[in-house]
């Protein structure tokens, strides 16, 4: 079963999944060691590995770390073309679908879709929507592009319909990495109740209850970093929140 074919399975079952989210450049492999132990022992679901910049060429490393550990598959969630590894098991084709920049919306996809097509990889096309939350984020600044308002939930169903109805396979909600908040329940419920595609969220979620708030109102799958990054031992605590 393909990656894309799980996360739809267990949207239709209506279990909750999660992922764990790695930035290369900021952990230690012993640190990824241990957050891969704890991810399998509680049933995590996926690995996504990617960052901003990713400046110190450790993404092959951090691939084949997880999946000799864990033995959990490795979706790539690149913040440029440059980011790929044959090592991992899919990659999220991202469409910044939130901003007004042609080059995150399809200019360099251009550049990386004959690799791709070359590739081992499962590629999944995502709408990727940039959520304000309370300050800018790497990703903000990288993509040159503005988040769409935290309060504003009306515009995030709109384009997250606009989203599907291209074609895009999941939509994934993000307040970046570092957020001060995550995305409201309120704007995820407004976006579940408006696209089948699985809905993902990720974003300044660093507490169990957080993670349980999130999931209830609707997010398919989320994604969780920065909390685990000193606490590996948290990814317990959050898996059962989500999950139950």
């Amino acid at each position: 079963m393909t990656v894309y074919e799980t996360i739809l399975k267990q949207k239709e079952d209506r279990k909750k999944q999660m992922a764990v989210l790695i930035d290369p450049d900021k952990l230690e492999d012993s640190i990824i060691r241990k957050m891969a132990v704890s991810a399998a022992e509680c049933g995590v679901d996926f690995f996504f590995v990617g960052g901003s910049l990713l400046i110190n060429n450790r993404l092959d490393e951090c691939t084949r770390i997880i999946k000799e550990t864990a033995g959990i598959p490795v979706v790539l969630f690149p913040g440029n073309t440059l980011q790929m590894s044959w090592k991992a098991d899919a990659i999220l084709f991202l469409s910044l679908i939130s901003g007004r920049n042609a080059e995150m919306l399809i200019g360099r996809h251009v550049v990386a879709a004959p690799y791709l097509k070359l590739s081992p990889l499962e590629v999944i096309s995502t709408g990727y929507m940039l959520i304000e939350s309370g300050r800018p984020t790497a990703v903000s600044y990288m993509s040159n592009s503005d988040p769409i308002p935290h309060d504003k939930d009306d515009i995030a169903m709109c384009t997250a319909m606009a989203g599907e109805m291209l074609g895009l396979k999941l939509i994934f909600m993000d307040a970046g990495s570092g957020a001060i908040n995550p995305v409201s329940p309120e704007m995820i419920s407004h976006v579940k109740q408006s696209i089948n595609v699985p809905l993902l969220v990720g974003g300044g979620i660093r507490t169990p209850e957080k993670a349980a708030e999130s999931a209830a109102a609707g997010a398919d799958l989320l994604v969780i970093g920065n909390a685990f990054e000193k606490d590996p031992g948290l990814i317990n605590e959050i898996c059962k929140a989500i999950k139950g």
